[in-house]
């Protein structure tokens, strides 16, 4: 009897240190464009690259008791290549020939600026996250240069804390959401187009 009562009181110690302490997550987000473009282009060649410009991999923690275990991160050679074929591809339906060769060709450099996963630092238990993404873009044409930046932002309340899966998936839609809006920008694609300045 007293070796079932202990081996139950282990089990119930088990289960409060999950609920308490997190393992990192290194996530592998797959960016999707969630809208269509208006071709403004006739086929002209744009050169397309896509940069990591954050400060580290690690977006936040999950929290909970022990947030210095929980650490969220996406490493620039899982996310870029992924980025960079999704902005070729918003470049082909904006009506142009994405390129990698700069040459004399328009340019469009595509900055990842900031990637985040915040969740409460003070609960016992992961209820929430704050999930951002920001993108800059910079065009240049001829003698004519653009900028913007572009942001989304997600917040999610969790009954238990996120699994892998859930975060993936959460910072994939806001890095989706983000980089559509980055072609939603018509100046970009206007300011690729015009040949005389």
């Amino acid at each position: 009897m007293l070796h079932r009562l202990l081996f139950a009181m282990i089990a119930v110690t088990s289960l409060t240190l999950v609920g308490c302490a997190n393992s990192p997550q290194q996530l592998s987000p797959q960016p999707r464009l969630t809208s269509q473009f208006a071709a403004v282009g006739q086929g002209q060649a744009v050169a397309v690259r896509v940069v990591d410009g954050r400060p580290s991999p690690t977006l936040g923690t999950r929290g909970g008791l022990y947030p210095e275990t929980s650490a969220v991160s996406v490493a620039a050679n899982d996310v870029l290549p992924k980025l960079q074929a999704q902005a070729e591809a918003a470049v082909r339906l904006l009506g142009f020939t994405p390129t990698g060769n700069n040459g004399s060709a328009p340019t469009l450099t595509i900055t990842l600026a900031e990637l985040k996963y915040q969740s409460p630092k003070d609960k016992m238990y992961v209820t929430e996250a704050n999930i951002g993404a920001t993108f800059k873009a910079d065009v240049t044409n001829g003698g004519r240069h653009y900028s913007g930046r572009y942001g989304a932002s997600l917040n999610q309340r969790f009954g238990m804390a996120p699994n892998q899966e859930t975060n993936t998936k959460l910072v994939s839609d806001v890095l989706s959401d983000a980089l559509t809006r980055v072609f939603k920008d018509a100046t970009i694609g206007q300011t690729l187009s015009q040949s005389n300045f």
